[in-house]
């Protein structure tokens, strides 16, 4: 009985969550290494929690990552795979198995899966909703450096994710990018969620990724920060605390919370129902970045 008193106890403690965010728009990035687990219950636990989202009302927007998938394509397709300052050096060859990889095969899976549990999902090419220029980061000695058909996304085309929006569809959302004359280029899926969120204005944006959230410490998992000012964000890139892969994920939240977001979760996409635990708990499992 006690048991069973403790489930009913976790849903009120769900309930002000619930009606607080009916109606609202969560734009969730969603990546990991969960993505490629042969259990079929890891893959899909991420996908069962934004069929969950759906049923209380709320409308999902997801855009998907596949770095280790297009690896392995590359690799299969003798393509080697390179990559400067941390960003994949995409050339016109490779940038065709990126397009395949995470267009027609990464997203029509993520597509089926919410589907078949019962969701309602349409999948998008990131050329049908990212706009970009192409992106030249700075090497070691300030000079821009040439990484071949890697995109900044400048725009987003938001009529057809408020079209799915208004259906209660969930859009999905591949992070390819058109640019001049129709060229597809590859993009970075943290910086194309952020400016999704930009474009869309939803009331949470979540990166689900393959660590808790933001450390301390990067070598001990359990110095999560569970919350963090927009104003401290630069003194934790100074000391070296947020960097590599990290900070364009949170420049994005950043820039997504000057532009309205209320709040920025990140959370181990790894860790069984991280994406509602995050949302409908009062603790929280991940990190909160918010202007105060």
């Amino acid at each position: 009985m006690d048991n069973i008193i403790a489930k009913a106890e976790t849903l009120l403690e769900a309930l002000p969550y619930v009606q607080r965010f009916r109606g609202e728009t969560f734009v969730i990035k969603y990546g990991g290494s969960f993505m490629d687990s042969t259990d079929p219950a890891v893959r899909g636990g991420a996908a069962r929690d934004i069929v969950f989202l759906e049923a209380v009302g709320i409308n999902p927007v997801v855009v998907h990552g596949g770095g280790r998938a297009i690896t392995r394509a590359l690799n299969q397709a003798g393509i080697e795979t390179r990559f400067e300052q941390g960003y994949r050096v995409t050339t016109p060859e490779s940038v065709e198995v990126v397009e395949q990889v995470l267009s027609r095969e990464i997203n029509p899976g993520i597509v089926g899966m919410i589907n078949e549990l019962g969701g309602k999902a349409r999948g998008f090419s990131g050329t049908e909703i990212f706009r970009c220029k192409p992106f030249r980061p700075l090497g070691q000695a300030g000079e821009p450096l040439d990484i071949g058909l890697v995109g900044e996304v400048t725009g987003v085309n938001t009529a057809p994710l408020l079209e799915c929006i208004a259906q209660d569809i969930t859009p999905v959302i591949s992070p390819t990018a058109t640019g001049e004359n129709g060229q597809i280029y590859n993009c970075n899926a943290d910086v194309a969620a952020g400016q999704a969120a930009v474009a869309l204005r939803p009331k949470r944006l979540v990166y689900m990724s393959d660590v808790p959230g933001l450390l301390q410490n990067p070598d001990d998992p359990a110095s999560v920060i569970s919350h963090l000012p927009v104003a401290e964000v630069e003194a934790l890139k100074s000391s070296g605390v947020i960097s590599k892969g990290m900070i364009p994920k949170v420049d994005s939240a950043v820039t997504a919370v000057a532009a309205g977001v209320e709040k920025v979760f990140f959370i181990d996409g790894r860790f069984s129902h991280s994406l509602l635990l995050e949302i409908f708990t009062d603790a929280g499992v991940g990190t909160e970045i918010a202007e105060k």
